[in-house]
């Protein structure tokens, strides 16, 4: 009778294999990295966070304390009469919504524009891609310039309109080519499947592309809603109808000595000037900072995805 030794069993013990703790050796020259790279993240942190603390702290101290220099980063002489002022300002009010209304409407336009366009010039069999990215490419370097641009926004007949703050501005070329980037390393095999099962190309663009660009489409989301919240300039130049101008441009008014709230002038008024611009600027900013921390977590990731080439 023949017997044969049984085939060892060489296979892995893998939960051994995933108990074996893993040591980094820490030298002193990491210690020190260590230590280096905290203390600037503190330091960023602080130089970032510090003017809208101090913001924070002005717009509830008292105006004289403002003017004296008192307040710092917690306020001296706390009121709240400003807030009443500015909460019973129609003005601010009227300007705040002619805001959202600007804002909402050119971030819609503009995501529409610059992803069908970045997603067209994506595709390497389009005729004339190079030319036109070559188009896109010129346009951040070189404009029309203020007086061409304001001639035509006049000969257009849209001045005094929100389509002079919404059209002019509707495609960034910076956020166009990251997005560009991002469609070219989408993965050909799912617009292939998508085609096979019948849908177009607008239907593969909309039920396949986008769901699956969330990414990169909240990033430029919050990339251009930021844009047209703070811009005024363009509102100082189109729109001399005040019941079009946007909240920043009233903020601009109080910032260039405007007093605001029905307020006559003097030095009571100064002193209340000061404490009002501070809180318009905090209610200015106030839905930006709450509304970041919830498109957050696509920011990084939308920008490197659109960036780097794979």
């Amino acid at each position: 009778m023949v017997t044969t030794n049984p085939t060892p069993d060489i296979t892995p013990d893998l939960a051994a294999v995933r108990t074996v703790p893993r040591t980094v050796k820490d030298t002193p020259g990491y210690r020190v990295f260590r230590v280096a790279n905290a203390v600037v993240l503190v330091l960023a942190c602080v130089v970032t966070l510090y003017p809208f603390v101090n913001l924070v702290a002005m717009a509830f101290s008292s105006p004289g304390a403002i003017l004296a220099g008192e307040v710092n980063l917690w306020p001296v002489g706390f009121n709240l009469t400003t807030f009443d002022w500015v909460f019973n300002d129609e003005k601010f009010w009227a300007a705040y919504g002619n805001t959202v209304v600007q804002t909402v409407l050119a971030t819609a336009i503009a995501m529409a524009l610059t992803t069908t366009m970045a997603y067209a010039l994506a595709k390497k069999h389009l005729k004339g891609r190079q030319f036109f990215i070559g188009l896109v490419v010129v346009t951040m370097f070189f404009n029309g310039g203020l007086i061409p641009n304001y001639l035509l926004i006049t000969n257009l007949g849209i001045k005094n309109t929100i389509w002079a703050i919404v059209l002019p501005n509707a495609i960034s070329a910076f956020n166009l080519l990251v997005m560009k980037s991002f469609f070219e390393n989408f993965p050909d095999e799912l617009e292939e499947a998508a085609a096979i099962d019948g849908l177009t190309t607008y239907g593969v663009f909309l039920r396949v592309v986008l769901p699956l660009s969330k990414a990169v489409v909240a990033t430029m989301v919050l990339f251009y809603a930021v844009f047209f919240w703070n811009s005024w300039f363009p509102a100082f130049l189109y729109l001399s109808d005040g019941s079009l101008q946007p909240v920043t441009l009233y903020l601009r008014n109080l910032l260039a000595g405007v007093t605001g709230a029905g307020l006559e002038a003097g030095a009571e008024a100064a002193q209340i000037s000061a404490n009002m611009q501070a809180v318009a600027m905090l209610l200015i900013a106030a839905p930006v900072v709450a509304v970041y921390p919830f498109v957050q977590k696509y920011f990084v990731t939308g920008v490197m995805l659109g960036s780097v080439k794979g």
